[in-house]
């Protein structure tokens, strides 16, 4: 969704209390006016390789049980396979549906209803889930997992993976635990080019400048600095285009740069 979230001192504890005007002032337009809150789109990204179509993050989902946030709960719109169709894919033809972690709007559109069924969404790809986070996620057994990971599981779709598993000859994981255990970025390599999604590791970004910040939702904060870090400094040194997952729209930079490697489509829910 790309709408007001939360408020910026909610989100961002440690930030202090100016800490809207610092994002706005790096950011422009990201603090909604009428609200005050943090306008924090939800979205995955389409990645076609020479070998692979790959969906990074599958954002929230339809029919899911999620009423800490109503504008999460029991959704029932069209946006997101609209969104694949128009970039000219059925959900048959993605290969490989690659989750940065195990959290509802990250997880969503793994599976679908089907006559009172969840059942996955892309029947012919394989999900790549972080075995740490499913290992924490399995013994919470919450809707989260009952609705959006366990269908998959059940139905052999799912291979749990631990960072730095490489997927083909140009998409690897890397690990940046701490928003999760498990959580992963996802790096993206071809002809000298490089980029990252971030997943959760950033989740503005004004955190390029203040990775000190502190993230409400981050399980470990302290780790989630330091992978933050270590994401920013490899980024940096390798000159990668960097596309955050919960960045101000549009998300993607520098897109010229893999223009004749890849084809990169937001999916993005309203």
């Amino acid at each position: 969704m790309h709408g007001p979230f939360m408020a910026p001192e909610e989100l961002f504890p440690n930030a202090g209390a100016d800490v809207a005007r610092i994002i706005e002032n790096h950011v422009p337009g990201c603090i909604c006016r009428e609200t005050g809150r943090l306008i924090l789109p939800v979205q995955g990204f389409l990645l076609i390789t020479p070998h692979h179509r790959i969906l990074i993050d599958s954002c929230v989902g339809n029919d899911k049980t999620v009423p800490t946030f109503p504008d999460w709960h029991k959704r029932s719109d069209t946006r997101f396979l609209s969104s694949l169709a128009a970039a000219g894919l059925t959900v048959s033809d993605i290969d490989y549906v690659l989750c940065t972690h195990l959290h509802t709007d990250h997880v969503g559109w793994n599976t679908r209803l089907e006559d009172g069924r969840w059942v996955p969404t892309f029947p012919k790809a394989r999900y790549l889930m972080p075995a740490a986070d499913e290992s924490v996620q399995k013994v919470r057994n919450t809707d989260l997992y009952v609705e959006s990971v366990l269908p998959v599981i059940a139905a052999g779709q799912a291979e749990l993976v631990d960072a730095g598993h490489i997927l083909d000859d140009c998409v690897s994981l890397i690990p940046t635990p701490g928003h999760t255990p498990g959580h992963v970025s996802v790096r993206v390599a071809s002809r000298g080019k490089e980029a990252i999604v971030t997943g959760d590791a950033l989740h503005t970004a004004a955190q390029c400048w203040h990775p000190e910040w502190h993230f409400r939702f981050d399980v470990d904060a302290e780790q989630a600095v330091k992978s933050r870090r270590r994401l920013l400094e490899t980024a940096s040194e390798a000159d990668c285009v960097v596309l955050g997952s919960h960045f101000s729209l549009p998300s993607v930079g520098r897109i010229a740069a893999f223009q004749n490697a890849f084809h990169w489509t937001d999916l993005t829910e309203t």
